[in-house]
């Protein structure tokens, strides 16, 4: 699959220096895996595992939360790690705007602005995580430290 969101993620994989199993590993399935219990039964692997991209609107400004597909955030627990009043579930069109990508698809990186990112500490349980890769098709395998490196993100506990 050539897609230009696909293309600007193993950009940005490959520019911020990610291992090659991340930045040449992308996997494009044969359906869109817009949830975390998709994901994981297409790729075989725990459901925990799977690096969501939820986008929250903070205060009117976009929070990207990478959280494990094992559990939800907490929304006062994120608008206290944020400093904000309000986090609340962003709109798709909020989310597009943002990211230039579309829920299901989010990837972790490749916006067309920098997001203020938090990355689930429970991802680092896994000797591997999975997160999309720009479509809701495409999903990439990436380590819990690379993925908070290559983010530029704070580990906190977000449920």
């Amino acid at each position: 699959m050539a897609h230009p969101n696909v293309d600007r993620v193993l950009a940005h994989l490959r520019a911020g220096g990610a291992s090659p199993r991340a930045s040449e590993g992308m996997r494009v399935l044969p359906d869109a895996v817009t949830t975390a219990a998709a994901a994981a039964t297409a790729l075989g692997v725990d459901v925990g595992q799977i690096a969501n991209s939820l986008i929250f609107e903070a205060d009117g400004e976009p929070l990207l939360v990478l959280t494990s597909g094992a559990h939800r955030a907490n929304v006062d627990r994120l608008a206290e790690l944020a400093g904000v009043k309000r986090v609340r579930r962003a709109t798709p069109d909020f989310v597009r705007r943002h990211t230039g990508q579309v829920i299901g698809g989010v990837a972790p990186l490749a916006h067309p602005k920098p997001v203020t990112t938090i990355v689930d500490v429970s991802l680092a349980a896994y000797d591997e995580v999975w997160a999309a890769g720009g479509v809701p098709q495409a999903v990439f395998p990436i380590t819990y430290t690379e993925l908070v490196r290559i983010t530029d993100s704070q580990p906190q506990h977000v449920a």
